[in-house]
């Protein structure tokens, strides 16, 4: 495990040279290839995962085999930190969106890491909270707002901006759109395709770029 490679985490961005030495032997650098298992739901818990490069989605697989996307995750995001809090099994799975490297961290030494260190676990707090408050949202769109407002909601909170233009980088396929927010893939089409003649977004292979963010932030509000 490189002693460098950590001080470039987010996540291990309170902790001293020292306290770092003493956490190396808790974590394990690995890889994962394309579309591949990290986790699966209902497994026992026993490590926290930190995303190195890559992407993750977490879904909630149902009994037809159908899966339901709960979130998107890249570089410096984390996942597992409930079950090691709770105890309690996995509740969704993780799969590989593309090659991902990650750093596991044992159940012991996050355990022991969160008892020393109050600023980790001031990020695991805000980082639960912030996952509450993106629950809350999806119950709300899933409730109150109709599929069109819902992509316009999901391509809004992906986008990030650039030297001035609001551009989704990666964006989902229209497929795992669906799936995240709880439509059919013909629907997702069909209002993409009119965001684009409406002049409001732009789609360029896997990038979206936003042209009229504030009628896209009106439609992602409506009911």
């Amino acid at each position: 495990m490189n002693f460098q490679i950590l001080k470039t985490v987010p996540l291990f961005s309170s902790l001293s040279d020292e306290q770092l030495r003493v956490l190396q032997p808790c974590l394990q650098q690995r890889s994962y290839p394309r579309n591949s298992f990290i986790l699966r739901a209902g497994e026992n818990t026993d490590a926290l995962y930190i995303i190195l490069t890559g992407r993750v989605k977490i879904l909630i697989p149902d009994e037809q085999g159908r899966e339901v996307i709960l979130a998107i995750m890249g570089a410096n995001d984390f996942f597992g930190e409930m079950g090691l809090l709770d105890d309690q099994p996995r509740s969704a799975s993780v799969e590989t969106l593309e090659a991902c490297q990650m750093l596991r961290f044992s159940k012991s030494g996050f355990t022991a890491c969160l008892k020393d260190n109050f600023e980790l676990a001031m990020i695991i707090i805000r980082n639960l909270v912030k996952r509450l408050r993106e629950a809350d949202r999806k119950i709300e769109s899933l409730a109150l707002i109709d599929v069109y407002g819902r992509v316009a909601r999901l391509l809004l909170d992906q986008a990030e901006e650039i030297d001035g233009v609001w551009i989704v980088r990666s964006a989902p396929p229209k497929q795992e759109i669906a799936r995240m927010i709880g439509a059919s893939r013909e629907m997702v089409s069909r209002v993409v395709k009119d965001l684009q003649l409406r002049g409001y977004i732009r789609a360029e292979k896997r990038k979206v770029f936003l042209l009229d963010k504030i009628s896209m932030a009106k439609r992602a509000s409506s009911g």
